[in-house]
């Protein structure tokens, strides 16, 4: 494809999908596509010669968007939301263009610059404590997200607790144990499985069943449990904005007991942290001077497409003791003068995007103000829907709505409150997944896309009080 191909095709491709957000509200929500409708659809081999991208465009409509559910559909109010926007968008149109490989300093110094610089400015908006910033011993990185960050949260705190050895000998000889709370994401418990640790090595403390967050003295009973038994405690996680009803862990009395025990304190607030660019918010960063990494993602709630998960620590050296090697074919002088960051040894993959242009993007052009006035607009929608649930005698409210989700249920049980999900999900007018809170199924009802408005929550709950019983 010449420059000159590029930009023709290239213009298409923008209308095209200037034109899918312009017509996005015509789609069902849900894909209601069936196992294996898309495979049928597609030539069984692949084309011997090359077809005009005007065909690929086409088939786009004809094939590829009935398959599709459309995350950022106003009406879209499932999992948490997954943010694009039109300057995140732009931003990861020109890394794709600029093809960086941004493994080391060396490989692009401006891809290595604008992540850390990037991370600062985000870390200044969030009002982070300063051990964060790159200007001391802790730092930022983009990972490509949570689950991400909680593996190498988890091998940064082997790296410490170990003295290193975890890195010669592996975890088989020693005994180490993980906590967090038991409505914390399983990404946790992936990151132990992958780690060498196993499942068994994670400790899932008890919920508090009115707050419904995790119990500081279990966590103290537990660690004292486990040093008694010769067990060495590695890693507390604390949420900040729990995936089935947005409870805040109190992260002060965890990280407390966690530090005096020795163990390393990760902050997971993937969907929650960024509604800390409103001061109002910034609750949620109660006792973070004392945890040791911190997670947030951009690409839930901050308007910047995935993959985007903005992960700090408080000292950079036991992540870069676990995770760097040093082949012959890497070495450069700048890396050997030790004044540049590799950012290859903060996280797993060697190989990394210029993800930071899109954040970049995004933070220029919508401003404190703009990010501000997202997040809050979102918060004031959650709040007038728990509203409604709570003044129909049909529904109940599961949990205390958290900043932008909303937790209900069907008074009449939890075979009455599937069957209403179910009902609206395939209808396509919107999209809920659920949860189970204090045993019982629940609902949630998470606002975040950019283009949701007062009419589409509207909408929404007169669907779901039509379909209720």
């Amino acid at each position: 494809m010449t420059p000159e191909e590029f930009r023709r095709h290239g213009y298409a491709a923008i209308d095209w999908i200037a034109d899918y957000y312009e017509r996005l509200e015509t789609f069902p929500v849900l894909s209601q596509a069936k196992p294996g409708d898309l495979r049928a659809a597609l030539p069984p081999h692949p084309p011997e010669y090359g077809e005009p991208f005007e065909q690929v465009l086409a088939d786009l409509d004809s094939l590829i968007l009935p398959g599709i559910t459309h995350w950022q559909h106003p009406s879209f109010f499932a999992y948490f939301p997954a943010n694009a926007s039109g300057p995140a968008i732009l931003g990861d149109l020109l890394a794709s263009g600029l093809g960086v490989q941004g493994m080391l300093w060396a490989t692009s110094p401006a891809a290595t610059e604008l992540e850390t610089h990037v991370l600062d400015w985000l870390a200044e908006l969030l009002d982070l404590p300063a051990r964060f910033r790159s200007d001391g011993p802790g730092g930022g990185v983009i990972q490509h997200s949570a689950s991400d960050a909680a593996l190498v949260a988890v091998l940064a705190a082997l790296h410490r607790v170990s003295g290193g050895r975890t890195e010669r000998g592996g975890v088989g000889a020693e005994r180490y144990a993980v906590y967090t709370c038991a409505h914390t994401h399983s990404s946790v418990e992936k990151a132990c499985r992958i780690a060498g640790l196993g499942a068994d090595a994670l400790r899932k403390l008890d919920v508090d069943p009115e707050t419904m967050t995790a119990r500081p003295d279990d966590l103290r009973a537990l660690l004292d449990a486990d040093r008694a038994a010769g067990i060495t405690p590695a890693l507390v996680v604390a949420s900040v904005g729990a995936t089935g009803t947005g409870a805040v862990d109190p992260v002060r009395a965890l990280a407390t007991a966690a530090r005096e025990a020795g163990a390393w304190v990760h902050v997971d607030a993937a969907w929650a942290g960024v509604a800390a660019v409103a001061p109002e918010f910034r609750y949620l960063n109660d006792g973070l001077e004392l945890a040791d990494s911190y997670v947030t993602n951009p690409h839930k709630w901050l308007l910047t497409n995935f993959d985007c998960d903005a992960f700090w620590v408080a000292d950079r050296a036991p992540l870069l003791g676990a995770l760097s090697i040093l082949p012959e074919y890497l070495r450069n002088s700048a890396t050997e003068s030790g004044a540049v960051t590799d950012y290859r040894d903060w996280h797993v993959p060697l190989g990394r995007r210029f993800r930071a242009l899109k954040l970049w993007s995004v933070l220029r052009w919508y401003g404190a103000e703009g990010l501000r006035n997202h997040i809050r607009g979102h918060v004031a929608l959650a709040q007038e829907f728990a509203s409604w649930v709570a003044a129909d005698e049909r529904f109940e409210l599961a949990a205390a709505p958290q900043l932008a989700l909303v937790t209900f249920r069907l008074a009449a049980g939890d075979d009455a409150t599937l069957e209403l999900m179910r009902r609206v999900n395939e209808s396509g007018a919107l999209y809920l997944t659920h949860t189970v809170v204090g045993g019982a199924v629940a609902l949630r009802f998470a606002i975040g896309s950019p283009q949701t408005e007062h009419r589409h929550v509207a909408a929404a709950w007169h669907a779901l009080q039509a379909s209720a019983p």
